[in-house]
């Protein structure tokens, strides 16, 4: 299988804000100390929440589940010392959907953490990904 190669493109802003995003493609704002724009800690901590709520939304897809609603509250703990890295990470999962129930959706959230999230298996093998659903 080849392999695919990804582009990232930053221009400092001032201070600790970076604008970036893939080469003439939509950019969004990273700010270093988080005061203009979220943190790349936590950009990271949403890039992995996103990721597996788009893996999971394509999931319901094929399990014919009609979502109206997936919400995901991401929280991560962090090494007290430098690298201040992430200890662990945990996603709450809120959801509604026309022919949803609990095992449809924890079945969707284990695929993507387990097998199809690529930004959850490009951290550290050691960082501990948890999580909660709940149904509306």
């Amino acid at each position: 299988m080849p392999q695919e190669t990804k582009h990232a493109t930053l221009t400092w802003q001032g201070g600790t804000r970076f604008d970036g995003g893939e080469p003439g493609g939509p950019t969004i704002l990273i700010d270093g100390d988080g005061k203009a724009s979220p943190s790349p800690v936590v950009a990271l901590l949403m890039a992995a929440a996103a990721c597996s709520g788009a893996d999971i939304v394509l999931i319901m897809e094929k399990m014919r589940v009609e979502l109206t609603e997936l919400t995901i509250a991401a929280s991560g703990i962090r090494r007290e010392e430098q690298p201040r890295r992430y200890l662990s990470m945990h996603f709450d999962f809120r959801m509604a959907g026309t022919g949803l129930d609990e095992t449809k959706a924890r079945r969707a959230i284990d695929l993507s953490i387990e097998k199809y999230c690529s930004v959850v298996h490009s951290l550290a093998p050691d960082i501990a990904v948890t999580y909660d659903v709940a149904i509306a």
